[in-house]
């Protein structure tokens, strides 16, 4: 069973654009959509309209906008590197956003990567395709099992 790509993405057609661009690249993971901050944290802490899924099954990777409704993307992924079911998760965070404080508190709180989400409709679909293929398929995630809480 392959993990789902969660992706916390506001605007739909940067949403789609993505869920295409993977489609192309044959990444075959199912993508979860969060539309805001609130519902990813759902997503990953198993509440709302989540409630019942297994907190222990992380997705993949999570594609991490910072400019959201209800609760924006620091504060997202402050609360889920501050929970031992989350912080060892990968998070990409993709955005739009140009402020050196948004790179610079992304990277502290633990972000993976960070990536200014190209204008150019081709080279946002190479992007996210490129995405793809580093964190689904050429890098070595933690192993199955290892309790995030084991980690020193």
């Amino acid at each position: 069973m392959t993990k789902a790509i969660l992706l916390v993405e506001d605007n739909p057609d940067d949403e789609a654009l993505t869920i295409r661009a993977f489609h192309k690249a044959h990444i075959a993971n199912d993508v979860v959509v969060a539309r805001d901050g609130l519902e990813a944290l759902d997503y990953l802490f198993a509440s709302g309209k989540f409630a019942g899924r297994d907190v222990r099954n992380n997705p993949a990777i999570i594609l991490l906008d910072l400019k959201l409704p209800k609760l924006d993307g620091i504060e997202v992924l402050r609360r889920l590197r501050g929970n031992e079911h989350t912080r060892l998760t990968p998070v990409v965070i993709l955005t739009s956003s140009r402020e050196e404080q948004d790179v610079i508190n992304g990277y502290k709180l633990g972000a993976n990567s960070y990536i200014r989400k190209p204008v150019n409709f081709d080279q946002f679909a190479e992007v996210v395709q490129n995405i793809g293929l580093y964190w689904l398929v050429l890098n070595e995630p933690i192993p199955q099992g290892v309790g995030h809480a084991e980690v020193a």
